[in-house]
């Protein structure tokens, strides 16, 4: 078993492509649940998140992604099915999945890490979502970058990444203040006790964070 966090980034496509891509890795609450999607392009997407996370925890174990016990637990009501990932087996191996229009992103490791990537196309930033999200002196920035929808979507992964370490929810976003980090980051970086990997492809905006060094991994 690895001592950092592994974090996983990849294209649906390049998932669904893997010869092990068997849907029977799912759990019949999962399957159930990909089959409610009306879009294919959805559905497969929730198929590779559940699949890349297994093989994300597979490869921090050093075990077959058959033998993951994936398992969610929502916070909020306590019921299972939905909600934060886990391992039903292994309470101290730490999950993240997200996935967004075709990119996928994972995170497996012994302390908590959150993981988030969004996608990068056509969109404006919404001034009345900006005081949603964001502290005043993170607007400030945004205003002044050259590319400040971009430079949002950092802020927002981020963010999203806080919120599944559980050092943030949707509510207290704006008080989450991390204007000290860069808006251009390098692909790692420190920030109070969190470490930092990100990366922009030509197609997403990617945070893992975790208190130990994330990893990034290959599929």
């Amino acid at each position: 078993m690895s001592n950092h966090p592994l974090a996983l980034l990849a294209t649906t496509a390049e998932v669904l492509a893997r010869p092990d891509a068997d849907e029977r890795l799912l759990s019949d609450v999962e399957r159930a649940r990909a089959d409610r999607f009306r879009r294919p392009a959805d559905r497969d997407d929730y198929l590779a998140a559940h699949l890349l996370v297994r093989y994300c925890a597979a490869a921090h174990l050093g075990i077959d992604a058959a033998e993951v016990a994936f398992g969610q637990q929502c916070p909020g009501c306590g019921r299972t099915g939905h909600g934060r990932p886990l391992l039903t087996d292994r309470p101290g191996v730490h999950l993240s999945l997200s996935h967004t229009g075709g990119t996928i992103a994972a995170a497996a490791g012994p302390v908590p890490v959150g993981v988030d990537v969004e996608h990068l196309g056509p969109r404006a930033n919404d001034p009345a979502a900006l005081g949603h999200v964001l502290s005043p002196a993170e607007t400030e920035l945004l205003r002044s970058h050259p590319d400040p929808t971009r430079a949002f979507l950092r802020q927002w992964v981020r963010k999203e990444a806080m919120i599944k370490l559980g050092r943030a929810t949707l509510d207290t976003l704006p008080q989450l203040d991390l204007s000290a980090l860069p808006l251009d980051p390098p692909l790692r970086h420190r920030h109070g006790d969190l470490h930092y990997l990100e990366l922009t492809t030509p197609d997403a905006v990617f945070t893992a964070a975790a208190t130990l060094p994330p990893e990034l991994g290959r599929l």
